[in-house]
C-alpha cells in the first residue's frame, strides 16, 4: 500500500433504536446525516470522507450528498458493538478497496448535526499540534453544574456526588467537561493497536457546547433544533 492519507469516517448505523431511522430523519430540510457529510468535505482535511453503514437508503442518500460508501459494513453493526470497532473495520475496509493506509482517522458522528467544518479544523489543527494519539471532543458544563449533582435514594434522599461541592461558592469551582461524539480523532495505527479512541493518553479537546450537541432521543432532537434555529437567526445578524 502507498500514499498514507487523512480519512474521516461516519459511522451510521440503520438499527437506531431510541430514535428509529435516527440518521435520516429530517433536520432542517435535509437528512441528519447530510449535516455531517457537508461538514466533513467543507473542512478540506480529508483525501476521503467514508460513510461506515449497514443500510442501503443511508448508502444512497450519503452518496448523493457527496460521501464515499465504497463497501457496506460488513462487522459490528448490532446494538452492541461499539463505534470505535465500527471505525477501525471502516478504515481496514478503505485500506483494502483502495490500497491506500491512512495516518490520521476523523470519527464524526451522524447525530451531532451542528458540529460544522469550522470545528472539523480547529480539532485537527489541536491535535497536530500535541503528542497524544487520540483525542476527544467535549463541551463546558454550563446551567447544568455536575458538581451540584446527586443521586437519588429511597423517599427521594439525595447522595451527593460531590459532597464538599455544598461548601463552595460555585465561582470557587474549577470547569468540568463532558465528551461529545461530534470530532474524535486517532493516528490509525494506535487506533488499531488499541481498539478504542479511549487509548493511553487520551486528551480532550474542548468546543463550543451549542456545536457539541449529541442527538440520541426526541428530546436531544428538539434542543438540537432549537439550538439551530438560534444559530441561522445569529449568522442572519451577523
Amino acid at each position: 500500500m502507498v500514499n498514507a492519507k487523512t480519512i474521516a469516517v461516519i459511522p451510521a448505523r440503520g438499527g437506531s433504536k431510541r430514535i428509529p431511522r435516527k440518521n435520516m430523519i429530517n433536520f432542517d430540510g435535509r437528512p441528519m446525516i447530510a449535516w455531517t457529510i457537508d461538514a466533513a468535505c467543507g473542512s478540506g482535511l480529508f483525501d476521503r470522507v467514508v460513510v461506515s453503514t449497514d443500510d442501503p437508503e443511508i448508502a444512497d442518500v450519503s452518496r448523493a450528498h457527496g460521501a464515499e460508501v465504497p463497501f457496506m459494513r460488513d462487522q459490528h453493526a448490532d446494538d452492541h458493538a461499539t463505534v470505535s470497532a465500527a471505525t477501525v473495520r471502516a478504515v481496514e475496509q478503505a485500506e483494502e478497496t483502495f490500497g491506500e493506509t491512512y495516518d490520521t482517522v476523523c470519527q464524526l458522528m451522524a447525530n451531532c448535526p451542528l458540529r460544522g467544518a469550522d470545528d472539523i479544523r480547529a480539532h485537527m489543527t489541536a491535535f497536530q499540534g500535541r503528542s497524544a494519539h487520540f483525542q476527544i471532543s467535549c463541551f463546558k458544563f454550563g446551567w447544568m453544574n455536575p458538581w451540584w449533582a446527586v443521586k437519588l435514594g429511597d423517599g427521594g434522599r439525595p447522595e451527593a456526588l460531590f459532597p464538599n461541592a455544598r461548601e463552595s461558592r460555585s465561582q470557587d469551582l474549577g470547569d468540568l467537561y463532558c465528551p461529545t461524539g461530534a470530532i474524535w480523532i486517532a493516528h490509525t495505527a494506535a487506533l488499531k493497536d488499541a481498539g478504542t479512541f479511549y487509548g493511553e493518553g487520551i486528551v480532550y479537546e474542548p468546543m463550543n457546547w451549542r456545536n457539541a450537541v449529541d442527538i440520541d432521543d426526541n428530546d436531544d432532537l428538539d434542543m438540537a433544533r432549537a439550538i439551530h434555529l438560534v444559530m441561522r437567526q445569529d449568522s442572519m445578524n451577523d
